[in-house]
């Protein structure tokens, strides 16, 4: 059964009981965060990259430390057009499941794999999202503790299931919205189709007046909403 239909429901309720993850940015303006887990990827990742640089956009990578050490060169060609990066824990293992040091540990030997193949510090590299999505208010305290910044999404199109181009692109441009956080995949699970996705939905997307921004900036959006929420509750 795919739950794609679902996340958006998932990501109503979500948003508010957790309002120290960034979701997404600010809704009175088109700018979007087109997002990639799992990788780098020898083959994947790469053609990626070669659509990336055809619309001369940047995205953002939350990265396996594993694959990182598996493909330092690539991860270093991402970092050097600019992408921003994150962390997606050092082999895919659910943060729930691990105790605090094992998660700790996870984070920590990722930032150092990021450190060697990119020279980027892990001051530089502080945005973390969970894979699969899942953590706890437990997860949340401990990211917050150790000064990194929880990541989630608003826009899940399920490509990891493979259920064909043409859907994901649909899925995405029925949900696609002012601030945006699109979630694609460019490792093992997903990555084989995630090139010709991004090939067919860039341009529509574009079409429709959506500018495409790091993660980076729709924190600093975040910020700004949170702040205007606040002043106006006074």
């Amino acid at each position: 059964m795919q739950l794609a239909p679902l996340f958006p429901f998932f990501y109503r309720i979500l948003q508010p009981s957790f309002p120290n993850c960034l979701w997404s940015g600010n809704g009175y303006n088109k700018a979007i965060a087109l997002t990639f887990d799992d990788g780098p990827h020898a083959e994947y990742t790469p053609q990626v990259l070669a659509v990336l640089d055809r619309y001369n956009i940047k995205a953002s990578f939350f990265w396996l430390g594993a694959c990182v050490n598996r493909y330092p060169a690539i991860a270093k060609a991402i970092c050097d057009r600019g992408h921003w990066i994150g962390l997606h824990g050092y082999d895919h293992r659910s943060f729930p499941t691990l105790s605090p040091n094992d998660l700790q540990d996870s984070l920590e030997k990722t930032q150092v794999a990021i450190y060697n193949a990119c020279d980027l510090t892990p001051e530089q590299v502080c945005d973390v999202r969970p894979p699969n999505g899942l953590f706890t208010p437990q997860t949340l305290q401990l990211f917050i503790k150790w000064k990194y910044r929880p990541v989630m999404w608003s826009v899940v199109p399920e490509d990891w299931v493979r259920p064909g181009v043409t859907t994901v692109v649909q899925r995405v441009l029925k949900q696609v919205q002012n601030g945006s956080l699109i979630v694609l995949h460019d490792g093992i699970c997903g990555g084989q189709d995630v090139a010709a996705t991004i090939q067919t939905l860039i341009p529509q997307l574009i079409q429709q007046g959506y500018k495409f921004v790091t993660i980076d900036s729709l924190w600093q959006q975040h910020q700004t909403n949170r702040h205007l929420i606040s002043k106006n509750s006074q």
